[in-house]
């Protein structure tokens, strides 16, 4: 995963007009970021956002579609553009915005986004959602521990995911914080660390069977 200093884990900034610009936002806003590489977006993601924002009542929510997961094989990663534009293409509900800013900001981690919303957007209220999957391995995370008292969490429920998800390292050392999800609504004016699982409609559509798909047709 390579060092954790700043300095050090920045990437080289990369700026696109209309790509990688913050999107507007207004003091208390709730608002939820959605992170990924998204190659491809399919409904199953759009499915999350639109759930997560019902349950958290949230006011908007951000996608956040990065310059690379540290995590994964880059091999086969469409340019940013194209992902944020093919989000964009996806998406129809005007309180959902897409955005590729970790590209300008050099962010190669979760923590330094989470850190630098938190501290240069101080009176908006964050939540960070991710799948059950993500959860399973949040703790191979640069800084997890970091991202889970900074932001409150919400996970979303993936097929298969459950109960791996419930009895990772991260659940188990967050299990302290955990609420409800009865009580989704008030996460977002909690303190960190704070985070709710929310079980609901699922879909089984995933990026990677999307793109091996599409490497057996060619």
């Amino acid at each position: 995963m390579g060092s954790s200093d700043p300095d050090v884990t920045l990437h080289t900034a990369l700026r696109i007009p209309g790509i990688t610009d913050l999107p507007p936002s207004g003091s208390g806003m709730r608002i939820g970021l959605f992170g990924g590489s998204f190659n491809p977006i399919h409904a199953g993601h759009v499915l999350v956002m639109e759930e997560t924002m019902r349950r958290l009542e949230l006011d908007a929510l951000w996608v956040l579609v990065t310059p690379g997961n540290p995590l994964k094989n880059h091999s086969e990663l469409a340019p940013l553009a194209d992902r944020v534009r093919a989000a964009r293409a996806l998406i129809d509900n005007p309180r959902i915005r897409v955005t590729g800013f970790e590209a300008q900001k050099g962010f190669r981690y979760t923590w330094q986004t989470v850190r630098f919303l938190r501290h240069s957007l101080a009176d908006r209220r964050f939540v960070w959602i991710m799948g059950a999957d993500s959860l399973a391995d949040f703790h191979r995370w640069e800084r997890w521990q970091d991202i889970a008292n900074t932001l409150p969490i919400a996970v979303y429920a993936r097929p298969g995911s459950s109960n791996r998800a419930l009895a990772s390292r991260a659940a188990l050392a967050l299990a302290h914080g955990q609420i409800d999800q009865e009580d989704a609504p008030v996460l977002a004016s909690l303190s960190p660390p704070a985070w709710v699982y929310l079980h609901g409609r699922q879909s089984s559509l995933s990026s990677s069977a999307i793109r091996a798909a599409k490497r057996h047709k060619t």
